[in-house]
């Protein structure tokens, strides 16, 4: 039976329904997938905090609402997200390539420290010059330092997985020795580096906060590996070689090229956030200058499907969890063990949910 006007079968409509339906599920499983971990994790959370004897829904409500109270909390929110969405955004491109890079932390660090020894052995430059400086040597410390697990991987066939583990040691390791030694501040009471001089400090753009440039790179980075990934050749051949290296092989794709090229950017965007971290915050090395940004910035690129974009969400969203928590902890006065458990229900649900939504998802965008 045909339509009088169109001429077209009715069955069509129901197929057209149908394809219009999909079409729409595919982005409100992305919205709902991540809400519903989330609103997971706060009601394990919540029968946590009532099982120990505190009044659940108030506390609650400090962690997801009080950090929204004035310009500063928000702004405290946007810099917290900054390492995450850098480092979510780098992990991405690896993880589309199935290289398994869980060492973000380690290159975090080296970063950090390339920033330091550039931020401290100059003189009589402008901030014009320095600061795009230390945030180059941050980049490229973090590239150099995931290369080695690259090179490890290429030519002696070593897992990722366990190099850049053991990689994140010996840059934690190399920090406090050079706190404690050739960066060490003689003046300092405690292991530190000497401070950056002032030109090499990123430039705030909500004064009186801390917030700086980083939040904007970060943004713009987020678009940039976007396009690479999604709307580019060399993103699709990265993307291939994740897929099914065989099939990379046979269309005459370099699968070492795109392990290396996928581990060093991530590797830079790591390097990238330490820098940030010296620079826009600290302004000085300390031995222990991340709180697991690299660590979390994996949950982050899990939670996001693997895609930059969706990385800044995710980025946010665990930056808003990170500052509920401590303000859970100071306005509350819930202990700190109990923080870092609700915590880790958080990270575990939203992998959770994320790991779930991999093996369906993983070709497409």
């Amino acid at each position: 039976m045909a339509n009088s006007e169109s001429g077209q079968p009715l069955a069509v409509v129901p197929q057209a329904y149908g394809a219009l339906w999909r079409g729409l599920l595919g982005p409100l499983r992305t919205i709902i997938q991540p809400a519903a971990a989330v609103v997971l994790a706060l009601a394990c959370g919540a029968a946590l905090l009532a099982f120990n004897g505190y009044e659940a829904r108030a506390v609650i409500d400090v962690m997801v609402l009080g950090v929204f109270q004035d310009t500063r909390s928000i702004a405290e929110i946007l810099l917290k997200a900054t390492p995450l969405i850098l480092i979510g955004v780098g992990l991405c491109v690896p993880f589309r390539c199935s290289i398994w890079n869980i060492g973000a932390e380690g290159q975090f660090y080296a970063g950090a420290i390339a920033a330091t020894a550039v931020g401290v052995s100059f003189d009589g430059l402008t901030a014009w010059i320095y600061v795009p400086l230390v945030m180059i040597a941050g980049a490229l410390a973090g590239a150099a330092w995931a290369a080695i697990a690259g090179l490890l991987k290429v030519y002696f066939r070593a897992s990722e997985i366990v190099t850049t583990i053991m990689l994140n040691y010996i840059a934690i390791i190399m920090t406090s020795y050079l706190v404690t030694g050739p960066l060490r501040d003689a003046a300092a009471a405690y292991p530190q580096s000497a401070r950056l001089v002032q030109e090499a400090w990123m430039p705030r753009i909500l004064p009186p906060t801390r917030l700086h440039i980083g939040i904007l790179v970060a943004l713009a980075v987020a678009v940039v590996m976007y396009i690479f990934l999604f709307r580019s050749t060399r993103g699709y051949a990265l993307r291939v070689v994740g897929i099914s290296p065989d099939a990379a092989r046979y269309a005459g794709i370099s699968v070492p090229r795109n392990i290396m090229l996928s581990i060093c950017l991530s590797g830079s965007m790591a390097g990238l956030a330490g820098a940030f971290e010296i620079a826009g915050v600290t302004r000085r090395l300390f031995q222990s200058i991340s709180p697991g940004y690299g660590f979390e910035g994996i949950a982050v690129a899990l939670l996001a499907n693997n895609n930059p974009i969706g990385a800044v969400f995710s980025g946010l969203l665990f930056a808003i969890l990170r500052s509920g928590s401590e303000l859970m902890q100071i306005t509350a006065q819930v202990p700190q063990v109990l923080v870092l458990v609700i915590q880790g229900i958080v990270i575990l649900s939203v992998v959770g949910f994320a790991v779930l939504r991999i093996p369906s998802s993983r070709p497409s965008e």
